[in-house]
């Protein structure tokens, strides 16, 4: 009790903290495409989309797949606008999720979305925004680590709703790791921050908005950048993407066409990052050179639009073995809440269909699909 009491005291906690979540029915396009004599029939992949505009909502850092679909045209190609809903925070975007006043969310992380369906609301993870998503782990300079094992007995600021974190501890062979380390909870990264540089804890992890100042605390000698989390693990599931279930299954066809056009985004982006951070700059309103602290990191900032299956099955089980899942999940099969068949399907639509672009991306994204989703 004791410890279902401290979980969901800190799973309210997480909700509120920051993060690294009406329908609107357009015209139906059912005239078929009419070919002029000595003109082919434009590439098409299949039904027109059931909703052409679609509300989203993507935390004030945006997506950049999406800001790069937007400004290459691959939404327009496939009969789709973005109307974007605003929320304060990842709590506010599920409920505006929850109550149909947005149809998608895709920066509200893993844990939120999966709380949300351990709570009994009906929602369907069927792509994915950010894998892994460029968050430093930070100590006071010249503090020792040596991997995970540095956290046990320790006081570290880090919301142990956090699973790769817990998961990991657990790895080590800790059947409580919130028994065996001291997680401290703070609403604010910055907070969190000053605990590290007061003595107030040993670790403190960062949010992928905070690489820049971090990066320029640790130039100066300040603090020292230990770890990332995608170090402590692998394709950890950063930020999934999801909607409605009830959503998703009437709107098939507007799906696989977000992911298709978010599919040719991932190509460009993978290939012109530099363009993609003065884009992206440009739509969030940043400096290029905040957003490049981030994105321009290859070995900890990792984006795909697959829906990494696995490796939500896996926070899911870490979350409900740490207690920060409602009783109920445990009749729930979220693999019934994951939607891998409309990705597959708009991947091999894409290749098809936009495959001579970049060959080799939409072959490594069948890999990837195959090892992450089967």
């Amino acid at each position: 009790m004791k410890k279902r009491m401290f979980a969901v005291l800190l799973a309210a906690a997480m909700t509120a903290s920051l993060a690294a979540c009406t329908s609107s029915t357009g015209e139906k396009a059912d005239e078929p495409v009419k070919e002029e004599a000595g003109e082919e029939a434009p590439a098409k992949a299949g039904d027109a989309p059931e909703q052409s505009v679609v509300k989203w909502n993507c935390g004030t850092s945006g997506n950049v797949l999406l800001t790069i679909a937007e400004n290459k045209g691959y939404l327009e190609d496939e009969g789709i606008s973005i109307e974007y809903v605003q929320a304060n925070a990842n709590a506010d975007a599920m409920t505006l999720l929850a109550t149909g006043k947005v149809d998608v969310v895709s920066n509200a992380g893993t844990s939120n979305p999966l709380q949300q369906i351990a709570s009994g609301v009906d929602l369907t993870i069927f792509g994915g925004h950010m894998v892994e998503g460029c968050m430093p782990v930070v100590a006071k300079k010249g503090a020792e680590w040596n991997g995970i094992e540095s956290f046990i007995g320790k006081k570290v600021a880090v919301n142990p709703s956090y699973f790769a974190f817990t998961g990991a501890v657990m790895d080590l062979g800790y059947e409580d790791p919130l028994e065996a380390v001291q997680w401290e909870t703070y609403s604010d990264y910055n907070d969190a921050l000053a605990a590290v540089t007061r003595g107030d804890v040993e670790y403190a992890l960062m949010g992928t908005g905070q690489n820049l100042s971090v990066q320029e605390l640790a130039a100066n000698g300040e603090i020292d950048i230990v770890s990332y989390q995608s170090e402590i693990m692998k394709n950890y599931s950063c930020c999934r993407m999801e909607g409605q279930t009830e959503w998703v299954n009437e709107n098939p066809n507007t799906v696989k066409a977000i992911i298709r056009a978010l599919l040719r985004a991932q190509a460009y982006y993978e290939n012109n990052k530099e363009e993609a951070v003065k884009l992206h700059a440009e739509k969030i309103e940043a400096t290029e050179e905040y957003v490049a602290a981030y994105m321009l990191d290859d070995e900890h900032y990792f984006v795909s639009v697959d829906p990494l299956k696995n490796s939500v099955v896996r926070a899911w089980d870490i979350l409900d073995k740490t207690g920060f899942l409602d009783e109920q999940a445990k009749d729930i099969a979220i693999e019934d809440h994951i939607n891998t068949a409309l990705y597959e399907e708009a991947l091999e639509e894409a290749a098809e269909l936009y495959g001579d672009e970049d060959p080799e991306f939409y072959e490594g994204m069948a890999v990837f699909f195959e090892k992450n989703d089967q």
